[in-house]
Formats: C-alpha cells, sequence, structure tokens
C-alpha cells in the first residue's frame, strides 16, 4: 500500500483516545523488528529517524529502506524525518520522499523559530507533507549531543507559534527529556492540559524511554497524539544482541541479525500495547 498519510494516523488517534508510536529506526534490523511488531497487533506505526543519526545511518540508505517496508506492510505505517536541525537537510528528506518531516528550531529565540519553520511549513506543502515542529525545549541529549535544560513550553507562545507557522503539529517540552532518565522525570501535566487547550494541532511527546504507563496514559488522555520512542530501542537492540553473543562461543552474523530484529521488536511491541490505552 502507499506510505501512510500521518494525518490519517493523527485523526484516528485522536478518535479512539491514544497515541501513535514513533519509532526511531537505524538500521534493516531496527526496520524489521518495528514493523513485525506493528503487523502482529494490527497498528499502524510511524518510522522515524533523526538528523543526529545519519553519521551512521546515512538519509539516502535509510530512505529507501523505511518507504520500502511502509509501501511493502499491510498495516499503515508513516515515515518521518526527526529533528532535522539544518533545513537544507529536511528539504533533502522530502525530495527522497519523506512524507513528514521536523524542523527543530527550539533553540532558536521565538521569532527565529517562527521564521525558520514557515519556510519549511512552505516547502513542504510542495510536497503535500506533513510538518512537526517543536516550542520550549525538551531536555537530555539526542543521539550523544550537547544536553539540554529542559524549558517547559509556554501555552499562550504555543498558541501563537501555531498560527503563525502553519505547522500540523508541535513537539512540546514539559518536563520530558532524550535519552535515559536518571531519575523518574516529574512531568508538568498542568502545562500538558493548558497546551491540550490553547494549541490548534496534535501534541507530540518526546523522551518517551523510561517513563511509567501511568504517564504515557495520562498524557494521552491530555492530547498528545505521537510519542516518539528511540533510546528504548537502540537500548533493546544492543541488549539482546550482547545476549546472545555472550551465549555463544562463535557468534554469527545471520543468528545475530535476528536477535537484533527481536531486540527492537520486543520494544516496540510493548510500547504500542501502551500507546493503544
Amino acid at each position: 500500500m502507499p506510505v501512510c498519510d500521518i494525518r490519517r494516523l493523527m485523526e484516528d488517534a485522536a478518535t479512539n483516545n491514544r497515541a501513535v508510536g514513533a519509532f526511531s529506526v537505524g538500521n534493516m534490523e531496527m526496520v524489521l523488528g518495528a514493523v513485525k511488531a506493528s503487523l502482529e497487533l494490527k497498528t499502524p506505526i510511524i518510522l522515524q529517524i533523526a538528523e543526529v543519526r545519519l553519521k551512521t545511518s546515512p538519509l539516502e540508505y535509510m530512505a529507501a529502506l523505511m518507504l520500502a517496508a511502509a509501501k511493502k506492510s499491510s498495516v499503515p505505517i508513516a515515515v518521518h524525518f526527526d529533528h532535522g536541525l539544518d533545513e537544507n537537510t529536511v528539504y533533502k528528506a522530502l525530495s527522497l520522499g519523506f512524507t513528514s518531516v521536523m524542523l527543530d528550531a527550539s533553540l532558536l529565540p521565538f521569532e527565529e523559530n517562527i521564521a525558520i519553520t514557515k519556510r519549511v511549513v512552505k516547502k513542504a506543502r510542495e510536497y503535500g507533507a506533513f510538518v512537526e515542529a517543536e516550542l520550549g525545549v525538551v531536555g537530555g541529549s539526542e543521539g550523544g549531543s550537547k544536553a539540554h535544560k529542559i524549558n517547559c513550553t509556554d501555552p499562550l507562545l504555543a498558541a501563537e507559534f501555531c498560527e503563525r507557522t502553519g505547522i500540523d503539529a508541535l513537539a512540546v517540552a514539559i518536563g520530558n527529556a532524550h535519552g535515559n532518565y536518571p531519575i523518574l522525570p516529574s512531568l508538568r501535566f498542568d502545562i500538558l492540559e493548558a497546551l491540550n487547550k490553547t494549541c490548534p494541532v496534535p501534541l507530540v511527546l518526546h523522551g518517551g524511554t523510561g517513563m511509567t504507563d501511568d504517564m504515557f496514559r495520562k498524557a494521552i488522555s491530555l492530547g498528545i497524539r505521537k510519542i516518539n520512542i528511540a533510546t528504548a530501542s537502540f537500548d533493546n537492540l544492543a541488549k539482546s544482541a550482547k545476549a546472545y553473543t555472550d551465549s555463544t562461543k562463535k557468534a554469527d552474523y545471520f543468528t545475530l541479525s535476528a536477535h537484533m530484529a527481536d531486540g527492537v521488536y520486543e520494544n516496540v511491541k510493548k510500547h504500542i500495547e501502551i500507546f493503544n490505552n
């Protein structure tokens, strides 16, 4: 089937009070594992890759792999370019066939964030693509880059940002952070509730690794419609691969590949079941 329009997934999530899982991938095994979970649970997902991953997972290769998996799947799958930091890289993703992109200019001043986001929205419309942006600062470190201090999203500025940029979804900061949390996060559900009332677009939660089931469900009840999972999948892949190599005197690639895919499958399946609410 064609690559799924992410708008359809967002609308369905809102109707059924659930969230769509957006699962980061970095190689073939991760794609295979995520798709296996989607097919088994008959639940649409989003395959995504962030710009910081491109050093080890070139965009041209990953785009072809992700798009092929989405087109072959009997369950709708959308393909998203996540955390685009460079405007031109976002445009490259659009040209390669990504039907959803994120421009993350959240570290820039408010007006500069608006200006660059508006340019990306205008370009994306030429492709009929969906655009996500971020306001406030999601903490932690995306892909081992410099860690950033959390700066919660202002609900009033968020409403203005959405209206002026024309984005389709907004990633919000409510105490969430990328990577592994050193301690359980304290999420500002009061801010999320206000954002849900003021923002005219679906809300996105980044930094899902390490949150409790109840946190996810509370966030979904307050308007979160897309939840990003990255670190948990990468960690589970490494854990599964290590368990295999530690268990044998002579590891072989084909069995190792299967274990890597299984590690991702298990993590994606677990989160889909939570997000289905």
